[in-house]
């Protein structure tokens, strides 16, 4: 296999006269400090076997695996499309330092398809080897030790979907509108497209919804499922007109149009969106979103400090208690080059009554008994206090999802959708490690943005100067870690010790 190598074997010779990164930025950066305290060699002999060979007689070398990781590792961190983390890359001289670059590049790192079709080809084993990676670099900067590892908390989240709320008359227009479009593109003739009677009753279903009248609304969804049944029995009846090769891929649509126009509002296994069939609806009991539409995801954080030791999704929405052990056991993979497994399991109601082998899982209670729940709680973490820490990394699993992946997974494929839990968790990771500097506080800031939502803006280090939650140059302060192991900036504001 050939790889292209690390930007400080293989440089040009104009390059030699070039001043060297490390000598233009701030060494004390976080993205500096951590680029030099991450296992890269570790990493990349770790995921050089999920790569394709490439000839040695030609092709393009592969590009370094530091440079794809930290690209994947930048993304999730900053919120960032595969565009905008390119784009950004190249104006950037402490995400280059952090991907291994010498000096500082004029070009871009590699095109945005490329971020994809590694994804692909690393899989759901190889991010958990990214989340793995950054466990140990987390245990080597003695940010966590090895007591606090064995004791977890177990929670359960979703993952939405980015498509639209599945309406019956959305549904039916658009699976009408994509059969339509199949039979132009491959040259099938159908007797009638029904184009402008559709459009119409999808507006008048709308229309009926909104004014509560929902008999005619009702009368208007059984007219645009007899529309969808005649386009749908007109492509069936010409498909031997078209070649085997292309007959195959109408199948796919033909089937998922099929299970559209005969699903009912009662039935289970729904189709909520013809471009993803494996989206799920997901009840978690919440009262400003009574149901969620994704995937279910199953997060462990350590019970102390909440530093997340796994993530995985759990396609099919199974009950809570049934993914406590397949969770554990991907725990105790993920924390096997540390030599420790989680020995205490923290859940809620939900995983009540489940056993593992070789972990303790303390009963959780209500009512009168909350208090004996607490008590066993303490006694099972050694009196860390875990019965009042509880709600707290129940709070950071949400915040978690919020904070370092997108509140919606715009994957087109299953694979994404596996793949995005392991990421978010190995970006949570990499920012608990920055908490464990030498008396630095350490700031996520986010940026008001218009439409009312928030992104994370950027990570700035330094000494406050301004009471913690106050609004300025258009930043709201976020969290804030303080780390008092050296007095390098001075002496912290008692008032801040709070929040370590």
């Amino acid at each position: 296999m050939r790889t292209r190598r690390p930007a400080a074997e293989d440089r040009p010779a104009d390059e030699l006269f070039r001043s060297r990164l490390e000598n233009q930025i701030d060494l004390r950066h976080p993205l500096a400090r951590l680029s030099q305290r991450m296992p890269w060699a570790a990493l990349e002999q770790a995921l050089s076997s999920r790569l394709p060979a490439t000839q040695a007689g030609g092709g393009r070398p592969a590009l370094p695996v530091r440079l794809i990781a930290g690209l994947l590792y930048l993304k999730h961190a900053y919120d960032l499309s595969d565009e905008a983390v390119c784009e950004r890359w190249l104006e950037n001289p402490y995400w280059q330092f952090f991907t291994g670059e010498v000096v500082f590049q004029t070009r871009l790192p590699s095109d945005a398809s490329s971020l994809t079709r590694w994804r692909q080809r690393l899989g759901e084993a190889g991010m958990e080897e990214l989340l793995a990676h950054t466990i140990n670099a987390a245990h080597a900067m003695q940010a966590v030790d090895a007591r606090e590892l064995s004791r977890v908390i177990v929670d359960t989240t979703v993952q939405e979907k980015a498509i639209a709320y599945p309406t019956d008359s959305r549904l039916l227009e658009v699976a009408r509108k994509k059969l339509v479009l199949l039979a132009k593109r491959h040259g099938i003739g159908l007797r009638q497209s029904y184009a402008r009677q559709g459009l119409a009753l999808s507006r008048k279903a709308g229309r009926y919804a909104h004014a509560r009248q929902f008999k005619r609304m009702q009368r208007v969804l059984r007219r645009q499922r007899t529309v969808l049944g005649r386009v749908l029995r007109d492509i069936e009846r010409k498909l031997d007109q078209v070649e085997p090769g292309v007959r195959e891929r109408i199948a796919v649509w033909l089937e998922r149009a099929q299970r559209l126009y005969t699903q009912r509002p009662k039935d289970k296994q729904k189709l909520y969106a013809l471009h993803a069939p494996e989206v799920e609806c997901i009840g978690k009991g919440k009262a400003r979103q009574a149901y969620e539409f994704g995937v279910k995801v199953g997060i462990a954080v350590t019970a102390c400090k909440g530093l997340v030791v796994g993530a995985r999704s759990f396609p099919g929405n199974p009950y809570d208690g049934d993914t406590l052990a397949e969770q554990l056991e991907q725990t105790r993979g993920l924390l096997q080059d540390v030599s420790v497994e989680p020995t205490v399991a923290i859940v809620d109601l939900g995983d009540r009554g489940r056993e593992v082998d070789g972990v303790q899982v303390p009963a959780s209670r209500q009512g009168q008994d909350a208090d004996a729940t607490a008590m066993a709680l303490d006694q099972a973490t050694a009196g860390g206090g875990a019965g009042d820490r509880t709600s707290e990394k129940r709070l950071q699993v949400a915040s978690l999802q919020a904070e370092r992946c997108p509140r919606r997974c715009a994957a087109r494929a299953r694979l994404r959708r596996r793949l995005q839990p392991a990421l978010a968790a190995a970006l949570d990771r990499v920012f608990a490690c920055l908490d464990a500097g030498d008396g630095m506080v350490i700031l996520e800031c986010r940026a008001a943005v218009t439409d009312g939502t928030w992104r994370l803006k950027g990570i700035f280090q330094g000494r406050l100067e301004r009471p913690f939650g106050t609004a300025h140059d258009n930043f709201l302060v976020q969290r804030a870690c303080v780390s008092i192991k050296s007095a390098a900036l001075g002496p912290i504001p008692p008032a801040w010790t709070d929040l370590a």
